[in-house]
This record gives structure tokens, sequence and C-alpha cells, in this order.
């Protein structure tokens, strides 16, 4: 049996009590679902600020990733423009979404309250950057983007 119960709790100030908190769909889900606090049009091509109406504070070594929806991105060609958007654990400000309506011939609209995003907690580890004179071989080695082959 799968234990879905919460294992983390996360601090949360809702700035506009109308709207509910972030929520998981189903048991199982990594993200829990945002919802906008303004009506919103975009044209095609179109981007915006979109608040959430959330705030929250995360515990030093986690951070909050903001993914795009992907019914939203395959229906309506919807996205996060800087997906994921991080929102680190020393940010208390309401969190927003940067969307973009990637459609080249339909405005999207959305309406207060609905589901725009997804919030994916996860752990995150801090890096000690160390100066080298020369990094160690590996199998891969300097090839960069592309570099596998493939079309």
């Amino acid at each position: 049996m799968t234990n879905t119960s919460p294992s983390l709790e996360i601090q949360l100030v809702m700035l506009d009590d109308q709207l509910p908190p972030p929520s998981y769909a189903h048991p199982g889900d990594a993200g829990a679902d945002l919802r906008t606090r303004i009506d919103v049009h975009l044209a095609p091509g179109e981007r915006a600020l979109v608040p959430t109406g959330v705030a929250i504070a995360l515990p030093d070594g986690f951070v909050a990733l903001v993914h795009p929806r992907s019914g939203l991105a395959t229906k309506h060609g919807l996205t996060v423009v800087n997906a994921p958007g991080t929102v680190d654990a020393g940010y208390r400000g309401e969190i927003s979404v940067t969307l973009l309506n990637t459609d080249k011939h339909h405005s999207i609209s959305l309406s207060r309250g609905d589901r725009i995003a997804q919030l994916v907690i996860q752990r995150v580890e801090r890096a000690a950057f160390v100066t080298v004179a020369e990094l160690p071989d590996s199998v891969r080695g300097t090839g960069g983007f592309g570099s596998t082959g493939g079309n």
C-alpha cells in the first residue's frame, strides 16, 4: 500500500481567502494546482505575470518549482515562460506565474480561480564550487547540445 499523506508541512498564507489553497488533484501527484487570482486574456503570442494569491515559507533546503499544466499546454498552447519557475526558500511574497500563449491563431481567456500551473516541492543540495586546473575525463567529454546525434 502506498502512503500518499503529506510528509512535509509548508506554511501558507492565502492572500485571497476566496480561492482554495494549492492542492493535489489525485493521490500520488507531484504537483499541487495553483490558481489565477485575476481574470486573464492572452492574445496569440502574448504573455502576462499572473498572481496566484499564495505566499509560502519553505524550509531551508527546499525549493518550489512552478510547472505548466499539461492539459492547458496541449489544448491551448499555454505554458510557463521560465518553466520551471523557481520559488526559493527565502522568498515570502506572492507566487506569480509568467504565462505565455504559444498558439499562433487563438486567444485564451482564464477566469479567476482557474488552475494555471503546478507547484512541485523538492529538496535541493547546496554546492561548494571548487576551482581546479582541469576537470576529470568522462564518457561524454566536452560534447554539448546535440552531441549524441539523432534528429
